[in-house]
């Protein structure tokens, strides 16, 4: 997919958590064979280039497919996995593979798990008695800072979009463009990086007027706004995970 993942894991029976990992190490590279739009032979290329339908691929192609078309109603358009015509459901997939790769490792009766892709992370447990798991947010506009730690045990996601890593990539759906918005970067805090990694997306392309009280519609859901000009804003219940 592009980036780096890495595991850290807590107890567990050795033998089982190496199955565990390798398992979901292997489905990693498989969604990527799968999903990738930079693989001209992957399944989603050839579906965006008409050789294949829906059906003629893998069943987390349409399971996904119907994700993105369910993200795109909730967030009004705001998010979406079709662009100039073509199918492109990479908004989502990484936060969707990431979460289930976590899932599989947290079924093998480990204590905790961290699975972090690209910078997003799924939490599951904790790294120890009364210890919960610590989350840096990069600062957008201070390289090697950070702009807060969110901290968490059980089943929290952690998700951020924005220009610090790669500029202005994300595009508006009804334009096609660069999305224009006054935000430098967007952290979205919810249980499953699935949709952490989606709202984070598609708020950063909102901009904060629309997207705070959006954000605040969302159950479970705790958002970091960060300004282009340093000013934050977030959702009221954020401060449950900043400790």
């Amino acid at each position: 997919m592009g980036t780096v993942f890495s595991f850290d894991i807590r107890g567990g029976r050795p033998s089982g958590v190496r199955e565990a990992l390798d398992a979901a190490v292997a489905e990693l590279h498989r969604v990527d064979e799968v999903f990738s739009t930079y693989r001209a032979g992957s399944q989603v290329s050839r579906l965006a280039r008409g050789e294949l339908t829906t059906a003629d691929c893998d069943p987390e192609v349409g399971a996904v497919l119907a994700l993105c078309g369910e993200a795109e109603r909730l967030s009004g358009g705001w998010f979406s996995a079709t662009y100039a015509g073509s199918v492109d459901p990479t908004g989502l997939v990484k936060g969707w593979a990431t979460e289930r790769a976590a899932r599989r490792i947290a079924g093998a009766g480990v204590d905790g798990v961290s699975v972090n892709g690209g910078g997003d992370a799924q939490l599951y447990g904790a790294p120890g008695p009364d210890r919960p798991w610590r989350i840096g947010v990069a600062d957008p506009l201070r390289p090697g800072a950070l702009a807060a730690v969110v901290s968490g045990a059980g089943e929290v996601a952690v998700a951020s979009s924005g220009t610090a890593e790669r500029g202005r990539h994300i595009v508006d759906p009804h334009t096609g463009l660069a999305a224009e918005t006054d935000l430098a970067a967007v952290t979205v805090v919810t249980p499953s990086l699935t949709w952490a990694d989606t709202w984070a997306t598609a708020a950063f392309a909102m901009g904060s007027e629309r997207a705070l009280p959006w954000l605040e519609s969302l159950d479970g859901t705790e958002a970091l706004l960060i300004h282009e000009d340093g000013a934050v804003r977030c959702t009221k219940g954020l401060g449950v995970y900043l400790r």
